[in-house]
């Protein structure tokens, strides 16, 4: 059965694109990595790339004169490698409409909180002052609207007592490894679908149980 081929879009020093190397290093692995996209060229994640013998590409934003040809380059280099999913890793540039309606459900993003709560910037700072007891992280299916779109897997992380955001970032980030390949595993394998705008997940189980912080 063919991989399905992945195009990781990166910012900056790629951890979650490691979690996906990693992944894709097993042979049963259902995809493969076609190509690591940057949009900056002091991106610690291209040597990520560069280690594990994937080819990387920058397209630095700074060069174009709008967002539009900056895409038009990116579309360009994803297509010419056969990409068939694009993962966003940590790509700090939002993308247009445009961008996201050609990739539409083939286009998916991961945020450090449990959406739709503490959309945008600084979730984990934003999570601690309000008082919640639980965070997490978030694979979706990219929307124009941002950090919009279908949920295909989450991940739970207790807030602690004494927790900063540096403290919750990192334990959140552990789970974000965790779940990233998990969610590409079930996209690549078809047992992930959209139907109404919600993700379908062929044999899926609830967990059970139930968490609570403080424990009940």
């Amino acid at each position: 059965m063919a991989r399905l081929k992945l195009g990781i879009l990166i910012s900056g020093r790629g951890s979650n694109l490691q979690a996906l190397i990693d992944a894709c290093a097993a042979p049963e692995f259902p995809a493969e990595i076609a190509i690591v996209v940057s949009n900056r060229p002091e991106a610690g994640g291209l040597d990520r790339a560069r280690q594990a013998g994937i080819e990387g590409v920058v397209i630095d934003h700074r060069e174009f004169g709008d967002r539009a040809t900056f895409e038009r380059e990116l579309i360009a280099a994803l297509d010419q490698r056969g990409v068939e999913l694009v993962c966003l890793a940590g790509f700090m540039r939002l993308l247009t409409p445009t961008f996201v309606d050609r990739w539409r459900d083939r286009l998916i993003n991961i945020h450090p909180s449990l959406l739709p709560a503490f959309r945008g910037l600084h979730s984990d700072e934003r999570a601690i002052d309000s008082g919640v007891r639980f965070s997490g992280c978030t694979v979706h299916f990219v929307r124009p609207e941002m950090d919009d779109g279908p949920i295909v897997i989450q991940a739970a992380v207790p807030v602690l007592p004494g927790d900063d955001a540096d403290a919750l970032s990192a334990r959140i980030l552990e789970a974000e490894h965790r779940i990233y390949p998990a969610a590409v595993r079930l996209i690549a394998e078809g047992r992930a679908r959209i139907v109404d705008e919600r993700v379908v997940i062929e044999g899926e189980h609830a967990p059970v149980g139930t968490a609570f912080n403080p424990p009940a």
